[in-house]
C-alpha cells in the first residue's frame, strides 16, 4: 500500500497574522475540492497533519472525503522561521535558498535544516513504525520539511533543487512496505494513486 506526504496548497498571506495561523486561499480551497474527488483519497485509512492552520484545513478536505478523523502532530510543523518574522516573497525565496544551501547553519535564527530534517523524519517514522502497512496513510504538512523528509527517504543531500514546485499542493508517494519513494513531487489533484 501507499503513503503520501502532501503539502498544503496556496494560502492567504497576511503579514499581520502569524504564519502558522495562515489559512488556505480560495485557490487553495478550490484545489483541495478537486483533490478530494480523486479515488485514492477514499482509500486513506489515516491522516496526520501538522498543527498549523493551513495543514489542518488541507487535511480536513481529505478526511471528510475519506470519512476518517484528522490527527495532528506538532512535530510535523514547518521549519521554525519565527526569528525573522514575515518576509516578503522575494526575500523569503532568498532566505529559503540559504536554508537549503547551508543546512548545518541557521539563517538569521531560523531552525537549521539538519534539525528540521531530524524532527520531521522522527515524527513520520515513529508513526510508520507502528502503522499497518496495509492501510494507506497521508501526512499533511509543509514544503520545506516535506522536502527535507523526501531527501532523507531517498538518501539524497539537502538541496533546494529537491524542493516542490511553487505554490504548494504537491505530494510525493512511497511504499509502506519499504518506504521507497515511488513518485517525485506531483500536483495533488493530478496524482492517480
Amino acid at each position: 500500500m501507499f503513503g503520501i506526504y502532501l503539502t498544503h496548497p496556496q494560502v492567504r498571506i497576511d503579514p499581520a497574522v502569524s504564519v502558522p495561523q495562515w489559512g488556505l486561499s480560495e485557490l487553495g480551497e478550490e484545489r483541495m475540492r478537486a483533490t478530494a474527488k480523486q479515488p485514492w483519497v477514499r482509500l486513506l485509512g489515516r491522516i496526520l497533519a501538522s498543527g498549523e492552520k493551513k495543514a489542518i484545513e488541507t487535511a480536513r478536505f481529505l478526511a471528510d472525503a475519506a470519512g476518517i478523523p484528522v490527527e495532528t502532530d506538532e512535530e510535523m510543523g514547518e521549519n521554525d522561521r519565527s526569528a525573522t518574522g514575515f518576509l516578503p516573497p522575494e526575500e523569503f525565496e532568498k532566505a529559503a535558498d540559504q536554508f537549503f544551501a547551508r543546512p548545518e547553519e541557521s539563517f538569521k535564527g531560523w531552525e537549521r535544516a539538519v534539525d528540521a530534517q531530524a524532527r520531521i523524519s522522527r515524527a513520520v517514522f515513529q508513526v510508520l513504525d507502528r502503522h499497518d502497512p496495509a492501510v494507506p496513510i497521508a501526512f499533511i504538512g509543509h514544503g520545506g520539511v516535506g522536502t527535507l523528509l523526501k531527501c532523507r527517504m531517498t538518501g539524497t543531500a539537502i538541496a533546494r533543487s529537491t524542493d516542490q514546485p511553487p505554490g504548494g499542493g504537491n505530494l510525493f508517494a512511497f511504499r509502506l512496505a519499504d518506504r521507497a519513494v515511488t513518485c517525485d513531487w506531483t500536483p495533488m489533484e493530478f496524482w492517480q494513486g
